[in-house]
């Protein structure tokens, strides 16, 4: 088939940029890791970068599908950007549609959804101004973030606050540097999960990985920061914060996962989709993030979440990227356009 791959390109933060500008795009390493996985399998790869262009790059070279990983440029539903597009020109593509994209990237309402079908997840408040009034039924520590951004960006290490004036400072921090609102949600001390979900019909578990804070530096907080995802755990000195299957009992592992599915279900993922939360002292599983466009970077050194699990399935990298394209093919009931010599994945 032709596949179309559309992606953002990682840039160099310009001098009046933050460091994290750019830090949910992805390198070059990704993008050909994704694309020579496909052409291994037979596939004609087209290239598509998404940037203001994009229309017409994918009307000119018409893909018969798309292998979308791009996280789009600006605006409040810029991962739908891609989708919304597609469906404008009837070409199917990987991945969940540009609403449910819009709702996962918008902590808050992802939150109420998911509350209001009885999944746990944080108590918290929006914040527009910096100086508003702290709700009384939120009670410290709390830990501050944009309300719309992925790949921990704009959540510092300092990001956890245990007092009015830490919150302030970091509320201002947010709203001033990243130009959106900030969400303040109570934290969940406890262990700290993501899962793995491919497929659709139904769709399949990966192996759970559990993130180990305790190997982060003493002075850091325990919680999956900008600081501990892109500075203190790099391919060069990786940190074994990853446990991967995660050490869990039978009861505890089968609760997450079928938590798990139901967001999955209940936002209408489709393909791919991962899923970050943790264990209060309770044992009672609270959701934190959803991402239907989770990373994929090729380096296991990196701990790229969704790869790792994979590969603890028992996948190889290429394997993983072609399941996925093959479960959007299934989907869009597209398997006669495919040769004789396509290697169904697992």
């Amino acid at each position: 088939m032709k596949v179309g791959l559309t992606y953002n390109l990682k840039k160099t933060p310009k001098n009046n940029e933050l460091n994290d500008n750019y830090i949910e795009f992805d390198d070059e390493d990704t993008i050909n890791a994704i694309k020579n996985a496909l052409i291994k399998n037979g596939h004609e790869v087209i290239p598509i970068e998404a940037d203001n262009n994009i229309f017409k790059k994918i009307k000119d070279t018409s893909p018969d599908i798309v292998f979308n990983i791009a996280e789009g440029i600006k605006g409040e539903s810029r991962e739908s950007h891609v989708p919304a597009l597609l469906e404008l020109l009837e070409i199917p593509y990987t991945g969940s549609g540009p609403l449910t994209l819009a709702i996962a990237l918008n902590k808050a309402i992802t939150n109420d959804i998911l509350k209001y079908h009885n999944i746990n997840t944080p108590r918290y408040q929006i914040f527009k101004k910096h100086n508003e009034k702290l709700s009384h039924l939120l009670t410290f520590p709390l830990i501050v973030k944009p309300i719309q951004e992925g790949s921990s960006k704009g959540i510092k290490n300092e990001s956890l606050v245990k007092n009015e004036k830490d919150l302030m400072f970091q509320i201002k921090r947010v709203i001033d540097f990243y130009n959106q609102f900030a969400i303040v949600e109570e934290y969940i001390d406890g262990k700290e999960f993501t899962v793995s979900i491919l497929g659709n019909d139904p769709p399949i578990i990966l192996p759970l990985v559990e993130i180990d804070f305790n190997q982060l530096p003493v002075s850091a907080n325990k919680i999956y920061s900008y600081e501990a995802k892109w500075i203190w755990d790099t391919p060069e000195k990786p940190i074994e914060m990853f446990k991967c299957p995660a050490e869990l009992d039978m009861h505890t592992q089968k609760n997450i996962s079928n938590i798990a599915l139901k967001v999955f279900n209940i936002l209408g993922c489709k393909d791919i989709c991962r899923i970050d939360g943790r264990l209060n002292k309770k044992g009672q599983f609270y959701v934190l993030d959803v991402n239907p466009l989770p990373g994929f970077i090729p380096d296991p050194k990196a701990h790229s979440c969704f790869p790792e699990s994979a590969i603890a399935a028992n996948y190889t990298y290429d394997e993983l990227i072609n399941t996925i394209l093959f479960c959007a093919i299934k989907r869009y009931k597209l398997e006669h356009l495919l040769h004789n010599n396509f290697i169904t994945p697992k």
